[in-house]
């Protein structure tokens, strides 16, 4: 017969690289666990991982384990927090993941303010190059750009327009584009992102359209060095507002062609589709709509008040 540590033993096998991973997620030493999973294959006659010292997956049989395992830890969840009086301090593991640049800058601060609204919770922020699809363990992700899968429930937090930049220092020496006709003839920073084509820029102006083949100076698949490398007077970069408004602000850099738009791309939250969520992710919700204004542009961030549990939800780099 299975016995809630069992489910938990289960379920953290499924979230973890390895055997010392899920032992520290379920605060017992390898040793411990790796006794209560012999014991548990046993009792079952299957064996549902294989383990070596570094590395740890699931079989067949405990990949269907794991799933059926978490679905039942979440129905317990839920049948507890049913009898939760409303103003109940909240309590148990929230998992969040999120894009390294956007969760360092925007989400990591936000968290924090959180974790002091309910000290009870155990908070999880997992930074990740692609957090979505990866982690389909994850209580909630944030994520830039456009998501289509009915698995996911995705709300806006903020729009996101990409900014065409460069420093004081390059454009005293280069001249300020006056058209999108002059940016073939500057040095342009492209960021490799995916498999998307980065050096075909669109561009809009009212009902005009164009598009523009650039030849990139330089090229990284991290944005916040080209960011940086721009600051030092390398070139024409294409960001995120979120990313280079502090740099313009603090005049490190200059906005070029503001009457174009360059594409705007909304930062979402992401949270699986399942007709109840628990109080922790509804609160997380709450707090993080409230905290960015919600579909409005990232600045200023507001400094969200404690909320309540409820939250309505709507389809989230």
């Amino acid at each position: 017969m299975f016995s809630l540590e069992d489910l938990r033993l289960v379920v953290a096998l499924g979230h973890s690289a390895s055997l010392s991973a899920a032992a520290r997620s379920l605060r017992v030493t390898p040793p411990a666990l790796s006794m209560r999973l012999r014991k548990l294959e046993a009792q079952l006659g299957v064996a549902l991982a294989n383990r070596d010292a570094r590395r740890l997956s699931l079989t067949a049989e405990g990949q269907r384990l794991a799933e059926e395992c978490a679905q039942l830890l979440e129905r317990f969840e839920r049948l507890s927090e049913s009898f939760r009086a409303s103003d109940a301090p909240l309590h148990g593991t929230l998992r969040l993941a999120a894009p390294f640049g956007f969760g360092r800058q925007r989400i990591a601060p936000l968290l924090a303010r959180f974790a002091r609204l309910h000290p009870g919770l155990r908070l999880c922020l997992d930074l990740r190059e692609t957090p979505w699809p990866d982690r389909h363990d994850s209580d909630a992700v944030v994520h830039i750009g456009p998501v289509s899968d009915s698995a996911w429930v995705a709300r806006t937090l903020a729009s996101n327009h990409r900014w065409l930049c460069a420093s004081p220092e390059y454009l005293a020496r280069h001249g300020v584009p006056a058209t999108p006709d002059e940016l073939p003839d500057h040095r342009c920073l492209c960021i490799r992102e995916n498999d998307q084509d980065v050096t075909l820029w669109q561009l809009q102006q009212g009902a005009r359209q164009r598009s523009l083949r650039i030849d990139p100076a330089m090229l990284c698949n991290d944005g916040s060095v080209a960011r940086r490398w721009a600051e030092q007077g390398l070139g024409l970069v294409l960001r995120s507002q979120w990313d280079v408004e502090q740099a313009i602000s603090q005049g490190r850099l200059v906005r070029v062609l503001a009457d174009w738009s360059f594409g705007s791309v909304p930062v979402l939250l992401l949270v699986p589709a399942r007709r109840q969520r628990s109080a922790r992710v509804q609160a997380l919700v709450a707090f993080l709509e409230q905290a960015f204004g919600g579909d409005s542009p990232l600045t200023p961030l507001s400094t969200p008040e404690p909320m309540g549990d409820d939250a309505s939800h709507h389809p989230l780099e």
